[in-house]
């Protein structure tokens, strides 16, 4: 296991940086709280950064929490995976690879935004030994998002991803146009720091690639590696871990009206136990939109033995 402990911030919630490696990949990560305490890692999306955590971490560690948020893969200073791989099996290999890593054992919690929601779904039903308990954001479970994705005003929200499968998409990738994704997603938030955070992201043109390359992973499977199999095939499945789900009811990302259309639906692709929740007044990044709503949301839902 790697010495990370150097890198926590100490139990009054100060966030510090640092480097480890898991699953053959080098990570940047932020960190805080107490190493003794119970790992709470969460995952965030596109276009985004660990950055977007910088209000959960410290309120996590506040609670006791050691609390990481790996930039992940491709995203600088994250490097760019060897293998090539953006399927999302191998996110949650990272995930639960970062689990080994820094200490985690049964008391440890995910928590995940976006693509760390994809991540998180297959991360805890590939290996729920590993998670106590599961909050998503902005992405629901795989069934209930291809259900929702073909509705036309769906589609028009979508046009990204097809943009995505172009070889286009890296010029398409502007400074106007990451902040345009913003706006349209957080309609009114003002995200143009956190899109700034991202492009740093994209430290180089293979930066820019692999998170393009998540996208193209979605449509196309020549790419997963079998190695990855067993976490791909989770991903598809309802898992065992009780699981908030919480949604901006004013996401221009994915809409709250296509998402929460059938509530029971929703819960039925949930795991057992689970819980799906609107959040007024808030877009695609309600974390970042409505920290203190959110977080107590989150600190609630973990603190449930």
């Amino acid at each position: 296991m790697a010495d990370v402990s150097g890198a926590d911030g100490s139990d009054t919630g100060e966030i510090k940086e640092g480097v480890v490696e898991a699953n053959g990949l080098e990570f940047g990560y932020l960190a805080a709280g107490p190493a003794s305490g119970p790992l709470a890692l969460c995952l965030h999306g596109f276009p985004d950064s660990a950055h977007t955590w910088r209000h959960l971490l410290p309120e996590l560690a506040a609670a006791g929490h050691r609390a990481v948020a790996p930039f992940l893969r491709g995203y600088a200073p994250t490097a760019v995976p060897p293998d090539g791989a953006y399927q999302t099996g191998a996110l949650a290999a990272d995930a639960n690879a970062l689990h080994e890593v820094f200490g985690g054992d049964g008391d440890a919690v995910l928590i995940g935004h976006d693509w760390g929601a994809m991540a998180a779904y297959a991360a805890s039903a590939s290996a729920p030994g590993r998670w106590r308990r599961v909050v998503t954001l902005a992405v629901p479970p795989m069934g209930a998002l291809l259900e929702t994705f073909f509705a036309y005003e769906q589609l028009k929200r979508s046009f990204y991803i097809f943009l995505m499968q172009t070889p286009l998409a890296a010029m398409a990738m502007t400074d106007d146009f990451v902040a345009g994704l913003w706006n349209d997603w957080s309609p009114g938030y003002g995200g143009a720091e956190d899109a700034a955070r991202f492009m740093r992201c994209m430290a180089s043109p293979a930066h820019m690639e692999a998170a393009i390359g998540y996208y193209r992973a979605m449509l196309d499977s020549s790419g997963h590696l079998p190695r990855y199999a067993a976490e791909q095939e989770a991903a598809a499945k309802r898992g065992e871990r009780p699981t908030l789900y919480l949604h901006g009811a004013s996401d221009g990302c994915l809409g709250a009206d296509t998402v929460f259309g059938d509530r029971s639906e929703l819960l039925a692709r949930l795991p057992a136990d689970s819980r799906a929740e609107l959040v007024p007044d808030a877009g695609h990044f309600l974390h970042l939109e409505r920290p203190d709503e959110v977080n107590r949301r989150v600190l609630d839902w973990i603190a449930v033995r």
